[in-house]
């Protein structure tokens, strides 16, 4: 990560804890890495994020909601795949202890030393496993991810490297010090009942996902659906990521808003390009940079198990291009697999075909977390005034905090008294603030910090005429407005 870059996201972060967006988890006692807490502002834009979500998912006739349990049957994750799949390679460093996970520790490494493993790869090729002409033939920054690749996925190939002391150990700069790759299964382990042995024990969901998949049959009788519909959950997830880095971005409990579509087979791909386009014109239209938001196709040597194909919603991270959400056609695995695994049917009838089949499905899978990263950071400007420069976060109005601040000028003269009535009124309809401390211009940057869209000012024309000023977060424009008429025309700006 450049430097300025790496700046912007310690400003993004510092701000984030001052004004009350995120806080560290149990930072009293040092932090617990990989978990955040949402402060006073940050769960009013998480819960905003997650509104515009339901409210886009599930506001129509086709999907149903769910919230599903987080402790499931273990059986369930034998036939998602989960117990032998959702594993990572890590690593040891036999000197310090530090532990990796492979592709991570490849990221950590400069050019240079990327370079001399694809140089040695390719000699590792030549001699005889692999095509070593086909990676010669490939584009210099290809042959580093290729490289990669094959050291994260291939074992004999992470000892050769190792051997030849190309892979270096961040904490304590040992090279090939490392141990050979075992699997560690990300899914946290815990026991229902009182007695802990391998009888009692279950998983905190890794995914939101399967607990629509076993409802699908409960869901589909007792709505009376008919397919194509789906069903829409956000929920609580859990991974024992071993690097978690990047503030929200990877981390051990996050918070997941996932619709499975169930279709017949045959219209799968046509659905699957339809949520595609729907669902990032859903980032779109919340007001994110378009040049910072991207859809990339996941090639087929690196599609999921259960993925027919998939494309991943990309954000422009201070970091780099990161996921922000998913869209699979996972075909019928999932069901089948339930199906196979329970010795339920799973299979739906449908009367126009007269046929009976286990249905397709289409998901999408976004982060709550994640995208509420992305927008934060999307939203975050600094612009540079006469005498100072100003720090805003430009939220789109149906995501800000608060949707408006009530700021009486001074405290007499009624000021404050028209303020505080002003602001219970307002305060049934919207999220909105009351501040009376300080000059008017700190409590405007305060305010634009925190995201509020439109700033409201009792001045003594207030007195004469009943109007008050409203400030436009963004011109920073000023326009009198009737105080029986601020409702309406709050409404009218918060609809755009």
């Amino acid at each position: 990560m450049a430097k300025n870059q790496q700046n912007t996201l310690e400003k993004i972060v510092s701000l984030a804890k001052r004004r009350g967006f995120i806080f560290q988890s149990s930072e009293i006692y040092s932090g617990l890495n990989g978990c955040w807490d949402y402060g006073p502002l940050g769960v009013e834009l998480l819960r905003n994020l997650k509104d515009a979500w339901w409210k886009a998912m599930t506001y129509r006739e086709d999907i149903e909601g769910l919230d599903a349990s987080i402790l499931m049957h273990p059986r369930v994750w034998e036939a998602s795949g989960h117990v032998e799949n959702f594993t990572d390679p890590m690593v040891d460093c036999k000197q310090c202890r530090s532990r990796y996970r492979l592709d991570v520790l490849y990221e950590g490494f400069n050019e240079k030393r990327r370079k001399k493993i694809a140089d040695a790869y390719a000699e590792y090729l030549a001699a005889g496993n692999g095509d070593a002409e086909a990676f010669k033939a490939q584009e210099r920054e290809k042959q580093m991810e290729i490289a990669g690749d094959a050291l994260a996925d291939q074992a004999p190939v992470f000892e050769a490297m190792n051997e030849k002391q190309l892979l270096v150990c961040a904490s304590c700069g040992g090279t090939g010090t490392f141990t050979v790759p075992r699997k560690f299964n990300l899914m946290f382990k815990t026991f229902v009942g009182p007695v802990e042995d391998n009888s009692a024990v279950v998983f905190l969901r890794p995914e939101t996902a399967q607990g629509i998949f076993v409802n699908f049959q409960n869901v589909a009788q007792s709505t009376r659906q008919k397919l194509p519909f789906g069903i829409a959950q956000i929920g609580k997830a859990f991974r024992n990521e071993i690097n978690t880095k990047n503030f929200l971005f990877r981390t051990r409990e996050f918070e997941q808003m996932e619709m499975q579509f169930f279709v017949r087979p045959g219209s799968d791909e046509d659905w699957y390009r339809q949520w595609r386009d729907i669902r990032m014109q859903w980032y779109l239209d919340l007001g994110m940079n378009p040049e910072k938001v991207r859809l990339t196709d996941h090639p087929e040597d690196k599609l999921a198990h259960y993925a027919k194909e998939a494309v991943d919603v990309e954000y422009l991270f201070p970091f780099g291009w990161g996921e922000i959400e998913g869209i699979h056609n996972r075909t019928d695995y999932d069901l089948g697999r339930h199906q196979e695994y329970s010795g339920k049917s799973m299979e739906y009838f449908d009367q126009e075909q007269d046929a009976r089949y286990v249905p397709y499905v289409v998901e999408t899978s976004a982060g709550a977390s994640r995208s509420l990263m992305a927008f934060l950071v999307d939203a975050y400007d600094e612009e540079e005034l006469e005498k100072e420069t100003r720090t805003v976060l430009r939220f789109h109005p149906k995501l800000a905090p608060f949707k408006a601040a009530i700021l009486p000028l001074v405290n007499r003269d009624g000021m404050d008294d028209i303020g505080l009535k002003l602001y219970r009124d307002l305060q049934k309809s919207f999220k909105v603030f009351y501040d009376d401390s300080g000059s008017v211009g700190r409590r405007y940057r305060r305010q634009d910090e925190a995201g509020t869209p439109y700033c409201i000012t009792v001045d003594s024309q207030t007195l004469e005429d009943q109007t008050v000023t409203v400030r436009d977060r963004d011109s920073m424009e000023q326009e009198r407005v009737a105080m029986d008429a601020l409702k309406g025309y709050l409404l009218e700006k918060l609809a755009d």
